[in-house]
C-alpha cells in the first residue's frame, strides 16, 4: 500500500519553488539583465491631400 504523505511536504515544496523563482528574478536583474525601458515609438501618420469641392 502507498503511504499517505502529509500536507507539510507539499507546502514545503511550494515555498522552496517560490524562493527559487524569486532568487532567479533577482539574479537576472542584478547580474546584468536589463528590463526594457518603455520608449515611445516614432509614429508618423500622413494623410493624402483631398481635393476641395466648391460645393
Amino acid at each position: 500500500m502507498a503511504e499517505k504523505t502529509s500536507g507539510s511536504s507539499n507546502a514545503l515544496a511550494f515555498v522552496v519553488g517560490g524562493l527559487v523563482v524569486v532568487v532567479g528574478i533577482l539574479a537576472y536583474l542584478f547580474l546584468g539583465g536589463d528590463v526594457p525601458a518603455a520608449e515611445e515609438p516614432d509614429i508618423q501618420i500622413e494623410l493624402p491631400d483631398l481635393p476641395q469641392d466648391g460645393g
